[in-house]
């Protein structure tokens, strides 16, 4: 049921304007490489999946985090045919953008770039998600979890903190024996541009007011150049890159979670605008961290929830400070009636049903959306046409 509005060449031209005007930006040589190559689907340079599709089938692909709701969800729904990708949020943007794909899937709300150059997308929640910060020190225990902040995180991604037993660390944790295993950050690389690499920068802007006077936030930063640092392709990639690197940070999705420790990896806890250290995986951690901020989501829903409000009470006190809505990215208008009710009936499926903890629970750790926001995103899918 996908459709194309545009040639392939089009395709790689608007990916560049998409780069450049989305929450990140790309480099001029990234954009220069693309500029000099003619898109084919499933390439490099357009990763969107092949619009020759079979009848009665919904295209999705975009975030890597969403990626295993999505894949359970297409196992269970019967209406259609659900063939979900795994790539990256950008690339669910772009995709969707283009018309190249019926259903895109991001961890990042659209940027007012994106809806400059396309106002006729929609962003739309269909769960509650987190992100971790995970790291490989074989000599911390798994019942430990290392207590890093913002500001602490920021500094070991610009090289000012080289070694887990820096002095400001130790502050942080003076019951863990740190190691002085040098610091490896794990970055997202990723040219399309990555949600989670917008929630984790949004994170260490929060915390740290030179990392956001130099890099900011975004789906793409200009990641500062440090001794050991490594570009990795997706939430899988950022796991198998940690778990083959001593001393390695790194940020993955909180689906990724069983994976992770399966790979020996650590989780840390991480210090909210209370000055609490919390756990993502602490009973109401995300749904409490969510909680400030229902009554102030705007009709689009377009929202950041990272490093929310706390102190209001005890309650969100202790919420986790990285969370994010997880969306999908559909036009408001679709050529085709049918693909338009098929997506609706679809995605209504998925608010509801889809939001149960038979999908939601498990290894994908995700919470359902609060009724307000359930509301909004009804709102939402109504209007596709």
């Amino acid at each position: 049921m996908a459709y194309s509005y545009r040639t392939l060449l089009t395709v790689a031209a608007t990916a560049i304007v998409l780069l450049v005007a989305a929450c990140g930006s790309a480099t001029g040589h990234t954009a220069h490489a693309l500029a000099r190559t003619v898109a084919q689907p499933g390439s490099a340079t357009n990763p969107c999946p092949s619009t020759d599709t079979p009848p009665d089938t919904l295209t999705e692909t975009g975030s890597s985090l969403l990626y295993p709701l999505f894949a359970a969800w297409a196992k269970a729904y019967k209406n259609v045919t659900i063939r979900p990708g795994k790539t990256s949020s950008g690339t669910g943007i772009l995709c969707a953008s283009e018309g190249e794909v019926d259903i895109g899937a991001s961890d990042a709300f659209l940027s007012s770039g994106n809806l400059v150059q396309h106002p006729d997308l929609l962003n739309i929640p269909v769960a509650i998600s987190a992100q971790q910060v995970n790291y490989n020190l074989p000599t911390v225990p798994a019942t430990e979890h290392v207590q890093l902040n913002g500001k602490v995180l920021a500094e070991m991604y610009d090289g000012q903190i080289t070694s887990w037993n820096d002095p400001q660390i130790r502050a942080l944790n003076p019951g863990i024996a740190l190691p002085s295993l040098a610091v490896r950050p794990l970055h997202r690389g990723e040219i399309t541009g990555s949600g989670d690499t917008f929630v984790f920068t949004s994170y260490l802007s929060a915390g740290s007011p030179y990392w956001s006077r130099e890099y900011g936030y975004g789906t793409t930063v200009a990641w500062p150049s440090v001794p050991g640092a490594q570009s990795e392709t997706g939430n899988a990639g950022m796991v198998g890159g940690c778990a083959l690197t001593r001393g390695c940070v790194a940020y993955i999705g909180i689906s990724y979670l069983a994976e992770a420790e399966g790979k020996g990896l650590g989780y840390a806890a991480l210090e909210n605008a209370a000055g609490k250290f919390v756990l993502p995986t602490t009973a109401g951690s995300l749904v409490d961290a969510v909680a400030p901020f229902v009554s102030a989501i705007p009709g689009n829903e377009s929202i950041s929830m990272v490093y929310g409000p706390a102190g209001l009470n005890q309650q969100t006190a202790l919420g986790y400070p990285i969370v994010n809505f997880e969306y999908v990215i559909v036009p408001d208008y679709y050529p085709s009636a049918t693909t338009a009710r098929e997506v609706r009936t679809f995605l209504r499926w998925a608010i509801s049903t889809g939001n149960s903890p038979s999908y939601l629970g498990g290894t994908i750790m995700f919470q359902p959306l609060p009724p307000e926001v359930a509301s909004l995103a009804e709102a939402q899918i109504t209007s596709i046409r």
